[in-house]
C-alpha cells in the first residue's frame, strides 16, 4: 500500500482529485492502473476509492508547473475514471474541473498572485489548447465567495471567468471531423441525422425528435431503451471520427464524442423546479457523460454548442433562436450562457472552491514520490 498528496476540488458542476504531476507514478503506462485504483474502479458504488459512483465525481486532474520559457503557466492533463470498467479516458477534456485548474495552481503556488484577479494560462494536454483562467483574489488567497450562481450548483462563489483559445479540433485536428457540417448515422433502428463538431470537446449532435424524445426531457426520464440508442449513435460517430470501430467505442472511446441531443426553445421546468420560458433560452441542449444523461451541461459542451450554433448548415445553426453574441443555453439544470465573439475565443463564466486536502491511500505499489515510500 502507497498513499499521494491530494486536494479534492469542485469545479463547476463536477468534482475532481486533484494531483501534483510529480506525484504521480514515474512510468505513464502506470497511469491509469493507478487512478483507477484511487478511484475504486471499476464498481459501481467505487466504495472502495475516492470515486463518487457517478461519472461527475469520477475524474482526476494532473497538474505540472510550466517551464519558465513557456506562454502558459500550468499543465493541465484530464482523467475521466470509469466507474465499471477498467479504463481512463484521456481523450477529452473537461470544462467544469478546467475551472477549478486555476484557483489550485493559485493555492498550490505554481503562479504568481496579484490582486484582485490572478490570471492563470492553462495548457491543456489532452487537447493541446490554451485556457485562460480569471480568478478573484483578496488577502493572498483564492477568494470563493461571492455572487455569481451557476445551474447545477446551490448557492453562489466567487465568479471565475474561462477563455477558450483555439477550440476548434481539440481532440480530432479539425472543426469538421468528417468534413461536412450533417452527416447520417446508420443504426439498427433506422438513419438518423447529426453534426459532429469538435471545439474544446468532439460531440455528436442529433436532434431528440428523431429519437422520439421531447427536447425538454430531463434525466430521471431517459429509459434504458433511450439510453441503449443513443450509445449506439454515439458509437457509430465514435466510428466516424476515427476514434474506434463501432462495436468498441463504449470501451475505447467511452467519453468522446459525447452524445447531445438538442432542440428548438421552449418552455420548460428545471430538476429544481425551476420554470423558463422561451424567451429564456436560444436552444435546449441534453448531453450524455459515460453513457448516463448529464444533470446539467459540461462546460466543453457548452462551448461546443456555441461554436456549432455557429456554423451555418449544422443542425445547433438550424434550431438556435441566434447563433451569436451571448447564447443561452438550457439543460437540466437551468441555462448556461457562453459569449461568443469568434471560435478562437468563447467565454463561459464558473464557480470553483476546495474541498479537502490530505493524504490517500492506493491498494498496490506505483513507486510513489520518494518521501511517501521511505515513510512506508
Amino acid at each position: 500500500m502507497e498513499k499521494i498528496r491530494i486536494v479534492y476540488m469542485r469545479g463547476g458542476t463536477s468534482k475532481a482529485v486533484f494531483l501534483h504531476e510529480t506525484d504521480m507514478p514515474a512510468e505513464k503506462e502506470d497511469w491509469a492502473p493507478f487512478l483507477l485504483d484511487l478511484m475504486g474502479s471499476p464498481d459501481k458504488r467505487q466504495i472502495d476509492g475516492l470515486g463518487g459512483a457517478n461519472s461527475l465525481t469520477s475524474k482526476a486532474a494532473i497538474i505540472r508547473k510550466a517551464e519558465a520559457d513557456k506562454d502558459f503557466d500550468v499543465y493541465y492533463t484530464f482523467a475521466q475514471v470509469s466507474i465499471t470498467d477498467e479504463t481512463v479516458d484521456m481523450k477529452g477534456n473537461c470544462g467544469n474541473i478546467s475551472s477549478a485548474v486555476g484557483p489550485f495552481a493559485i493555492q498550490e503556488g505554481l503562479v504568481p498572485i496579484t490582486e484582485p484577479i490572478t490570471t492563470v494560462r492553462i495548457w491543456n494536454t489532452n487537447t493541446q489548447k490554451l485556457i485562460i483562467a480569471e480568478v478573484a483574489v483578496k488577502d493572498g488567497d483564492v477568494l470563493t465567495t461571492g455572487s455569481t450562481a451557476i445551474p447545477g450548483v446551490p448557492g453562489y462563489g466567487s465568479e471565475i471567468a474561462l477563455t477558450f483559445c483555439h477550440a476548434e479540433g481539440s481532440v480530432t485536428g479539425e472543426l469538421l471531423p468528417t468534413g461536412n457540417v450533417t452527416d447520417v448515422l446508420e443504426t439498427s433502428f433506422g438513419s438518423v441525422r447529426c453534426s459532429i463538431v469538435d471545439a474544446a470537446n468532439p460531440l455528436v449532435f442529433v436532434e431528440a425528435a428523431d429519437l422520439g424524445l421531447q427536447e425538454t426531457i430531463l434525466p430521471a426520464a431517459f429509459a434504458e431503451a433511450d439510453l441503449q440508442r443513443c450509445e449506439e449513435l454515439r458509437a457509430a460517430a465514435a466510428e466516424l471520427c476515427g476514434f474506434s470501430t463501432r462495436e468498441n467505442a463504449t470501451k475505447l472511446s467511452p467519453a468522446v464524442p459525447k452524445l447531445t441531443l438538442i432542440g428548438k426553445a421552449q418552455a420548460f421546468t428545471d430538476m429544481n423546479e425551476n420554470m423558463y420560458s422561451t424567451e429564456d433560452m436560444d436552444i435546449h441542449v441534453r448531453m450524455l457523460s459515460m453513457q448516463r444523461p448529464h444533470e446539467a451541461l459540461a462546460i466543453t459542451g457548452a462551448i461546443c454548442t456555441t461554436a456549432a450554433c455557429a456554423i451555418p448548415g449544422t443542425l445547433p445553426h438550424k434550431l438556435a433562436r441566434k447563433t451569436a453574441g451571448n447564447l443561452r443555453i438550457a439543460h437540466p439544470s437551468g441555462i448556461t450562457e457562453t459569449a461568443y465573439s469568434s471560435l478562437s475565443e468563447i467565454k463561459v463564466i464558473r464557480t470553483a472552491r476546495r474541498i479537502l486536502e490530505g493524504t490517500a491511500y492506493v491498494k498496490k505499489n506505483y513507486n510513489l514520490k520518494e518521501v511517501f515510500a521511505a515513510e512506508n
